[in-house]
């Protein structure tokens, strides 16, 4: 036992020598270091569930049913899930192995030695061995591990938040959808009032036949607009579905309703908070993170290893003794890298590259955040005056539509010139509606480009 402490002694002393001297990596600087307001800025507080600015019940409930049943995001949290299993698999090695073993023999004589007895023997043995950390190697890709199932973690946000966003843009798609549908259909009822109109008139020989066929191709041609509206519905009802994890065959329930007002503004505050903020950004820090421990341990494996094995066994021929007599024997074994032919120095430089790749990645990813809210800054604020000059150029049209058609009646003017202002006037009510969605779509990629982490009850998938 005296010979067991002293040699414990020696390997604390070793120890404790390699710790102090226990190689570093060094720290790489970000390539990004200076960080400008942003353009535009509102006042209204953004809020990590920010699809509930819309005051829109029937997204909620939409966006709840996407996070609670869609499958690229069950996929997800099955990777993050795995993550986290590695994390534990590789914090075993924190602790020493423990294996057991059996061994039973029994041995019959030949016929010519059936005086002699059968022989009889059971064997049990007990090995443990454990690697001191001398160097910090195992805790170097533990904590690279760790840091993978933070990015893991931060690429489940992503996808949570993607998916809301698409299913927010599908959404007020399909609402826009259906709004295009009903102006047709409206246009449709004006055309055919328009036509029998002309019909009418014709009779009395006031109408010439070729203005009745033009208004007939218009009528036609809004009909095909109809067909062509009814396709889009169907189809953004099936991606919606999709979204939610149902089947595109059971047609999905809902309120038809016009475009909500646009939520004021919201605070896009600075780039820093964007980048503690944005899940994407965090994943490549994670990433860097990760890079720069299995940096260390590829420079760990360059050092000493020292391990302790332990074992212990009992044998005997009669089984009520098998416990009493022990032999036990205690050693330790330090393994030494002397000649590898350069692979382990080639490892240390590709993981060095690999940390270098990822500062830059890490730099190129915070700058891609800031050029999509500046993109959709930029997006919402032309978008506004877009549709201001819509909305006036739509008065304008159905003022000057109804003063020709005015003046057609009353033999002032040629059908044509009704024809195409009517034409005209259709067509901003359908671009009017585009206008209007587009800034929605703008606005939803704010929000995304903006937005941070929210928690989330995960379901059992």
């Amino acid at each position: 036992m005296k010979h067991f402490f002293n040699f414990l002694t020696i390997v604390c002393i070793a120890f404790l020598i390699f710790q102090s001297c226990s190689p570093t990596t060094n720290k790489t600087s970000l390539p990004i270091d200076q960080q400008i307001p942003f353009s535009e800025a509102g006042s209204q507080e953004l809020k990590n569930q920010w699809w509930k600015a819309f005051n829109d019940e029937q997204l909620n409930l939409l966006v709840d049913s996407a996070l609670a049943q869609n499958f690229d995001l069950a996929v997800a949290y099955q990777r993050l899930i795995a993550a986290n299993a590695i994390v534990d698999r590789e914090s075993a090695s924190f602790l020493p192995t423990l294996e057991g073993t059996a061994r039973g023999e029994i041995s019959k004589p030949q016929r010519a030695f059936e005086d002699f007895q059968q022989n009889r023997s059971v064997q049990i043995g007990f090995s443990s061995s454990y690697e001191l950390d001398l160097w910090g190697r195992i805790k170097a890709q533990v904590q690279a591990q760790r840091y993978i199932a933070e990015a893991t973690r931060a690429d489940y946000q992503a996808a949570a938040i993607s998916i809301i966003a698409e299913v927010a843009r599908t959404w007020y798609q399909l609402l826009a959808a259906n709004l295009q549908l009903q102006i047709i259909e409206d246009q449709i009822s004006t055309n055919s009032k328009v036509l029998n109109l002309i019909k009418n008139r014709f009779g009395g020989g006031q109408i010439r036949s070729v203005d009745i066929l033009r208004q007939e191709q218009l009528l036609k041609a809004t009909r095909e607009q109809k067909y062509y509206q009814e396709t889009d519905i169907a189809l953004l009802e099936n991606q919606l579905q999709v979204l939610l994890g149902e089947e595109p065959q059971n047609k999905i329930n809902y309120t038809e309703a016009p475009l909500p007002s646009l939520p004021p503004m919201p605070a896009t505050g600075v780039p820093v908070s964007l980048v503690q903020r944005r899940p994407d950004v965090q994943n490549a820090f994670y990433q860097l993170q990760a890079a720069d421990r299995e940096l260390a341990a590829a420079i760990s494996n360059k050092y000493p290893r020292l391990s302790i094995n332990l074992s212990t066994t009992t044998a005997q021929n009669d089984t009520d003794q098998i416990f009493r007599n022990w032999a036990y024997a205690i050693g330790g074994n330090l393994l030494a890298p002397i000649f590898y032919g350069g692979e382990l120095n080639a490892e240390v430089d590709r993981a060095e590259a690999v940390k270098n790749q990822r500062v830059y990645n890490y730099g190129q990813v915070v700058l891609l955040a800031f050029r999509e809210v500046e993109d959709a800054l930029v997006q919402e604020k032309k978008q506004i005056e877009a549709v201001t000059l819509i909305s006036e150029q739509l008065e304008i049209s159905r003022t000057a539509y109804k003063q020709l058609q005015l003046e057609y009646l009353n033999g002032l003017s040629d059908y044509l010139d009704v024809l195409v202002a009517l034409d005209e006037l259709q067509q901003l009510e359908r671009d009017l509606v585009n206008a209007r969605l587009t800034l929605f779509e703008y606005r939803i990629a704010l929000y995304r480009a903006l937005a941070g982490n929210f928690k989330f009850e995960n379901p059992d998938f």
